[in-house]
This record gives C-alpha cells, structure tokens and sequence, in this order.
C-alpha cells in the first residue's frame, strides 16, 4: 500500500516556498507515495506546472495570479465564501478586532496575517485520512493542517524569520503545538521561531530548499533576458515587491551609483502591492531608464546567466530561493547580511555581505564592479557551488 501524503499551501504564486514546493513534488517518488495537494486560495500561476501524479484537490483551482485583477476578484471570492462558510465571519469577529489593535498598536499591521486564519476556518475540510500532512507554508496552511486535517503525523515547514515576519502565537492560534516535525529552510531561522515556541526545540529540523537544477539550467538557455542594447554593467534581483525586500533602499542605493559616474542598469524581476510606492520613488530620483521594474517572467533564469551580478538586500530571508538559484547559475553574489542569506553565503566568504542601508549598497556594488578580480573570485565561487540535495526527501519519508 502506498503511503498517503498530503501538502497544503497558501498559494501557487509563482515565489520562492511555491518553487521549491513544486519542486520537491517532482522529486517525489509516485511508485512509493500517493500524493495529494490542496491550495487554500485554489489559484496561482505555477498550477499547470504541476506534476501529474499530484491529486490537487480543491474541487475548483485557476492559474491566475492573486496579483492580477482578476485574481484578486477570485481571491475576494474565495475569502467571501470562507468567511460565510459556517458562520466563520462570527466566530472570529473578536480575534479580528483583538489582532488589528495589537497589530496597529505595534505599527505591522497585515491583512493577509489577519485574515488567513479566518480562511483556513472557512475552507473546505478534507475527509479522508493521511498517513503525513504537510503545511508548505506559514499562516493559513499551518492553521488549516493543525486544526482541520486528519492524519496520523503531521509537519510544517517556517520560510522565514518568524517573528521579523509579525507572526506571533496569538495570530497561529497556537497551532504549530499540534506538529509532529517543523523543518526550517535554514538553521538560522530556528533561533527566532524557538523564542516564540521554546518548547518545541526537540521537533526542529533543518530542511532546505530543493531546486531542479536540471531545469534550471535547462531554462537559463532559452531566449530571453536583458535588453541588448545597453553596454553598461547589468545588475539584477529576483522577488515580490513586498516590504520584506527593501527595493526603495535598494532605488535610493542606485541613485547613489548614478550620481557617481558607475554606468549601469538595475533591473528587478517580479510583482507585488509595493509597485505604485516603489514607481513614485524612482520617478522622484529620475531614475526611470536607470531601475526598471521589469515585472514577474516565466523564466527568469536566461536573466540570471546573462547578469554581472546579483543583488539581494532584503529586510529578512528564510534561506533565500533567488539567491541559491544564482548562485547555481555562476553568479557573484551582494546581499544583505541577514538570517538565511547570511548562513548561505558562509558569512560572506561566497559572496559579499552588507548592510541594508543605501550608502552600504552603493558602496559595495562600486567596490566589486570597480574590481573585476574579486567580482570574478565571487563568480567563480558560485560557478563552484556544489548543491547537495541528498538526504532532505529522507526526513520526509522518515514521518511516513
């Protein structure tokens, strides 16, 4: 009998937890486990490339983006459903207002935090019972697999630092206590999520990501990438316009470039709620042709291989997705010396470390470009980079 295993996530947005989720489905072995998947919003742009031995069992599930108009219309949609689904908008009304004023109260306020357990709540239940369940994801999968899925033993998996992210145990309902296994994607991220759960240190694991480094390279070579009709250096970062990636630090950085004579483009691949922010800033900078905001891509990784160098200064990281996958493809690495990051690069000795200020990122940008020996000591580490992935699928198979 094949052993019944379940995951469950938030979206299937095309970002680093939904990657590596896709992923490690396509590393798993059908002949040995039965796999099921359910996606609390039932949308994202990655659910065509979903294997096909996966049983997704949402009863309805699109592809289209929650960053998109429409998929915003069907994410309303679905969060209307949900909170009128047994009467979930009445139970959790106090929890509501409880959590805004605590959130408001220490300026980090989300709606998606709040409202993600009032969603697991109001979601369709499962009802046959699995041998593991797996919430891939913090917030409304951990909620949901904790409290309304049945199975023998159950994980879940932190992306982040746990408390820079604003989760705190009254938002999770307590839930991670009724996990059998947490895996972290870094060691560093233990710490931060220990100091809201101490008790829970003899469940942690390590876990990290698993890339399909055959595809990726596979895809590197395909058409596509930068414009070709810039001569200058070409700088790159991959992720969602989110709060948690600093862009406006990393705008105001690029000025500070410009204005010292460095001839080069900035480019960032990706979508999100900061566009309109982020558009205003590098307008008010004139740095229109100088940052581009290119938007999410299909294949990013034709960018990846053509790039000088990539750069990731980001407020927190779990383990950082992007910046493995450059690496992967040979790229010299500048990132913020943050959890995750900072465990990934060997605290800087594979790539070069900085502070998330715009003076430091500037600074460092100009030192590596103005220095093509240690730019090309950092390419050359990265083209070095030996990922080995051997051992993680065993922790899963292990709870089975």
């Amino acid at each position: 009998m094949k052993k019944k295993l379940l995951f469950v996530i938030n979206t299937l947005s095309r970002a680093g937890a939904e990657t590596a989720l896709l992923a490690l489905l396509n590393s798993l072995n059908p002949e040995q486990v039965e796999v099921s998947l359910f996606v609390l919003m039932g949308q994202g742009e990655l659910v065509p490339e979903l294997p096909g031995y996966v049983r997704v069992l949402n009863k309805s599930i699109q592809s289209e983006s929650v960053l998109t108009a429409a998929g915003r219309k069907y994410m309303a949609r679905t969060m209307g459903k949900a909170m009128l689904s047994r009467g979930t908008i009445l139970r959790k009304f106090p929890y509501m207002v409880s959590q805004t004023a605590v959130m408001v109260k220490r300026g980090r306020f989300s709606v998606e935090k709040l409202l993600w357990p009032v969603l697991a709540e109001g979601a369709p239940r499962l009802e046959e019972e699995f041998d593991l369940a797996v919430a891939y994801l913090e917030g409304g999968s951990a909620y949901y697999v904790a409290n309304f899925v049945k199975a023998k033993k159950k994980a879940a998996f932190i992306h982040i630092d746990y408390a820079q992210a604003g989760y705190n145990r009254k938002i999770d309902g307590d839930c991670y206590l009724k996990f059998d296994r947490i895996f972290t994607v870094s060691k560093e991220i233990q710490e931060p999520f220990l100091k809201i759960y101490p008790e829970l240190a003899q469940r942690m694991d390590v876990f990290h990501n698993i890339l399909d480094v055959q595809r990726i390279y596979r895809l590197s070579k395909e058409p596509g990438g930068f414009p070709q009709d810039f001569d200058g250096w070409k700088l790159l970062t991959v992720g969602r316009l989110k709060s948690q990636k600093a862009l406006e630090i990393s705008i105001d950085a690029m000025k500070l470039l410009k204005d010292s004579g460095i001839k080069a483009r900035w480019y960032v691949l990706g979508e999100g709620d900061q566009r309109t922010f982020l558009e205003n800033r590098i307008r008010q900078l004139e740095l229109e042709e100088d940052f581009i905001l290119v938007g999410a891509v299909d294949n990013p990784y034709p960018w990846f291989a053509q790039t000088d160098l990539y750069v990731q200064c980001s407020r927190y990281e779990g383990w950082g997705i992007a910046v493995q996958e450059a690496r992967l493809l040979g790229c010299p690495v500048l990132a913020s010396d943050c959890n995750g990051i900072r465990e990934q690069l060997d605290n800087g000795r594979t790539g070069l470390l900085c502070s998330l200020s715009a003076q430091e990122i500037s600074d460092s940008i100009r030192r590596l470009l103005e220095n093509p020996a240690e730019l090309a000591h950092y390419h050359a580490l990265s083209e070095a980079y030996g990922l080995n992935q051997d051992g993680e699928l065993e922790k899963l198979y292990a709870l089975l």
